[in-house]
């Protein structure tokens, strides 16, 4: 069941992208190793793949929303394993797995028509 548009996904994005890059100080758990740049990498690759989308709130459109969902799901997957992948799952492991999670089921429950784009479709919106 997809019952998130495009759009309030977008801002679901530049969210989760600003807060991974913040957790590992948020969340207390900033060491410089890979628990602490993963989500940051991770952020800033959301927020910029985000404003290359071609959905409501993208930029440069050069990305179709369903590579953008797919590229949510192996980032989700990716952020989720880390702890293990990297060896760090001792010291934290909760915010990865948790947002990975996260992240993996709100693009599996995200339209992949842009709302524009369905509507136009429809013969909703002139087009010019």
């Amino acid at each position: 069941m997809k019952f998130i548009g495009t759009r309030a996904h977008g801002y679901i994005d530049y969210i989760v992208g600003v807060l991974l890059i913040a957790a590992p100080w948020i969340l207390g758990f900033y060491r410089g190793g890979a628990e602490s740049w993963v989500p940051i990498i991770l952020g800033a690759g959301i927020i910029l793949y985000s404003l290359m989308t071609d959905y409501e709130l993208g930029m440069a459109h050069m990305i179709s929303m369903r590579t953008h969902l797919t590229l949510d799901v192996i980032g989700g997957l990716f952020l989720a394993v880390s702890p293990w992948l990297f060896d760090y799952a001792d010291y934290i492991w909760e915010p990865h797995v948790i947002v990975g999670i996260l992240e993996i089921g709100v693009a599996i429950m995200t339209r992949r028509v842009p709302t524009t784009e369905r509507e136009r479709r429809a013969g909703k919106v002139a087009t010019s």
